[in-house]
């Protein structure tokens, strides 16, 4: 926005300022200080946003993981620092900040000075803390900005080769012929992966029992070394077990099935109509973050998200890239919270 538009307006208060004084001098002086401070002001209205988005960054900025490394949301958020630090001429930090499912890192964010030289790289669990943990110190909708969703990923149900199951249908019949006997990982609690857990028992009667994990590096030892019978855990991290037989992958939770994986069918098309739970990936930053560096980043992001080759690389991992414009991000953000907090009171889960 130019201050062309505003000269006349501007024109119109100097002049004004010129002209033979009618009153006491005292009494114009005031006037014409006031008059000066709401020029000043509209100048300032002009040309503030412009100087904020040109000069940031002017310093390296912090990318806040709360995961430990391995995981899907510690990979995308190295691809995005990686391809954002290049854009912006300043190198971007990942820094893993694991613990509560995310609540130590995104308390970081919530707490930072939102200059937008902290960031944070999220999932899914993001919009389940509220309503899964008591006395949260923040409110996710209220204290942070949504800068750009990155990327979907559905998971995939998968299980140890020693259990007798070949399909979903035969997980069912299994679990429904031995209540509680069966166990499946997934990383921390008011992840996706655990509410999917959850939604599933809910949907099919099934009783399962639930093992947390710190995140889907510390799932996988258990998982191959068949002391965990099951796991709901990512395409991106489960395809090259069930490629080389070491687990063997029942259904993908997500409503259509992955390109990485199109012979898997979706839970939803084996006898679970309806079924759908994805993870949503994206990046945020501590709300009250000036709108001029807000859009800067997202015009960052959209760049690198259209580059072919980027796109071909998250595709092969099974992220689907993810196209929510900018003006319904908070929307989204809002419709997820509602869909995992129906699911976590429907489940009676809490965490004290």
């Amino acid at each position: 926005m130019g201050i062309s538009r505003y000269l006349p307006g501007l024109r119109a208060l100097f002049d004004g300022m010129a002209r033979p004084p009618r009153t006491r001098p005292e009494t114009n002086r005031v006037s014409v200080v006031r008059t000066t401070g709401a020029a000043a002001a509209v100048i300032a209205a002009c040309m503030a946003p412009p100087a904020i988005a040109q000069d940031y960054p002017v310093r390296p900025i912090r990318m806040i993981v709360g995961v430990p490394p391995g995981g899907t949301t510690d990979i995308l958020g190295r691809i995005v620092a990686a391809k954002l630090g290049e854009r912006l001429g300043f190198q971007i930090v990942v820094d893993n900040r694991p613990g509560a499912s995310g609540i130590i890192g995104i308390g970081l964010v919530v707490k930072s000075q939102p200059d937008g030289y902290t960031l944070m790289m999220s999932g899914g669990s993001i919009t389940a803390i509220g309503s899964l943990y008591s006395n949260v110190p923040f409110d996710v909708a209220r204290d942070l900005v949504p800068v750009a969703f990155i990327a979907t990923t559905p998971f995939i149900l998968v299980v140890h080769p020693t259990l007798p199951v070949n399909s979903i249908s035969e997980l069912i019949s299994y679990a429904k012929s031995r209540p509680g006997a069966l166990n499946y990982g997934a990383s921390a609690p008011g992840t996706i992966q655990h509410l999917g857990g959850e939604l599933l028992k809910r949907m099919t009667g099934i009783s399962m029992v639930y093992v947390p994990y710190k995140g889907t590096g510390a799932v996988m030892p258990d998982l191959l070394g068949g002391r965990l019978q099951a796991a709901i855990e990512n395409v991106m991290t489960m395809a090259p077990h069930i490629k080389s037989g070491a687990l063997r992958g029942l259904g993908v939770t997500s409503a259509t099935r992955s390109a990485v994986m199109p012979d898997l069918p979706t839970i939803a098309e084996s006898g679970v109509p309806g079924f759908q739970a994805i993870g949503r990936f994206g990046v945020f930053a501590a709300a009250k973050t000036p709108s001029p560096i807000v859009q800067r980043l997202r015009t960052e992001i959209d760049g690198f998200m259209k580059e072919p080759e980027l796109r071909a690389r998250l595709l092969a991992q099974g992220a689907e890239p993810d196209t929510t414009r900018p003006d319904e991000l908070r929307e989204v953000l809002a419709r997820e919270i509602g869909t995992w907090g129906k699911v976590i009171r429907e489940a009676g889960l809490r965490v004290e």
